[in-house]
C-alpha cells in the first residue's frame, strides 16, 4: 500500500513516497526528469553510495526503487539529489544496423514534410537514450528525436509487427523485440537480438543505454 504522505516534496523536484516496507516511489514531471535521476542513482549505485537496492524501475514520470534495505537512508538520499540531464546517458553505446524500409516510412516523411531519403538522415542523426522499458519484455522507450519529429500512433493497430521493426510514436522510437499487435509507424526494421533469455542481462537496450541507428542498405 502506497503511504500517501511524501518524504519531502522538494526532493528531485518530485515527491518521495513510502511504498510498503521496502520501497520507494519519486513521482516527476517527464520522463528526462526520471531518464535524470536514473542515471545519478545508477551512478550512485556502481559507487556503492546507494546502499543495497534490488531494483531501480523507470517509467514514463516515475522511478520505483524496490527491494531497499534502508528506506530512511535512502530517502535522505534522495533528498539531496540534484541530478543532470547530462547523466541520464550513462549506459554503453549499442549500435543498431537497420534498414530504412518500413511500411509507414512514406507517412511519417509526409508529417515531417521532408522525403524518405531525408526521414531516414533525420532519424538516424541523434543519439538516443533509453528511458524506460514496458509494453514487452526488452521494449525499450528511447528518447533523443527532436520534439518537431513527434507523430501520432497509428488510428488502427496492427494485429501484428514483425520482429526487430523499428518504430515511432510521439515522442519515442521503439524497436519490437518480439513478434507482437502494436500500432507505432514503422519505418524499418533491424536483425539485431534485442531480447534472449540466455544472455545476461536478457535485454540488450536497458535503461540508459545510449543508441545510435545506423542506416543499411537492404
Amino acid at each position: 500500500m502506497t503511504d500517501p504522505r511524501p518524504a519531502d516534496p522538494r526532493a528531485t523536484a518530485g515527491t518521495v513516497r513510502r511504498v510498503g516496507e521496502r520501497a520507494l516511489l519519486v513521482e516527476l514531471p517527464g520522463t528526462a526528469e526520471v531518464a535524470a535521476l536514473y542515471g545519478w542513482l545508477a551512478e550512485r549505485r556502481e559507487a556503492g553510495e546507494l546502499g543495497a537496492v534490488e531494483e531501480l524501475v523507470p517509467a514514463a514520470r516515475t522511478l520505483l526503487l524496490d527491494g531497499v534495505a534502508d528506506v530512511d537512508a535512502v530517502a535522505a538520499l534522495l533528498r539531496t539529489a540534484r541530478p543532470t540531464a547530462a547523466g541520464a546517458a550513462h549506459g554503453p553505446l549499442v549500435e543498431v544496423p537497420t534498414v530504412y524500409d518500413g511500411a509507414d516510412l512514406a507517412e511519417v516523411a509526409a508529417l515531417w514534410g521532408v522525403s524518405e531519403e531525408a526521414a531516414v538522415r533525420i532519424h538516424a542523426a541523434p543519439e538516443y537514450v533509453v528511458a524506460f522499458c514496458g509494453f514487452a519484455p526488452g521494449f525499450g522507450y528511447l528518447t533523443g528525436l527532436p520534439a518537431r519529429f513527434e507523430v501520432p500512433r497509428r488510428a488502427t493497430p496492427r494485429s501484428s509487427v514483425p520482429v526487430g521493426s523499428v518504430a515511432l510514436a510521439g515522442p519515442y522510437t521503439g524497436v519490437y523485440p518480439h513478434p507482437s499487435p502494436g500500432g507505432w509507424q514503422l519505418i524499418g526494421h533491424t536483425a539485431l537480438l534485442l531480447w534472449d533469455a540466455d544472455r545476461e542481462p536478457p535485454a540488450l537496450l536497458a535503461p540508459g543505454t545510449r543508441v545510435r541507428f545506423t542506416p543499411e542498405r537492404a
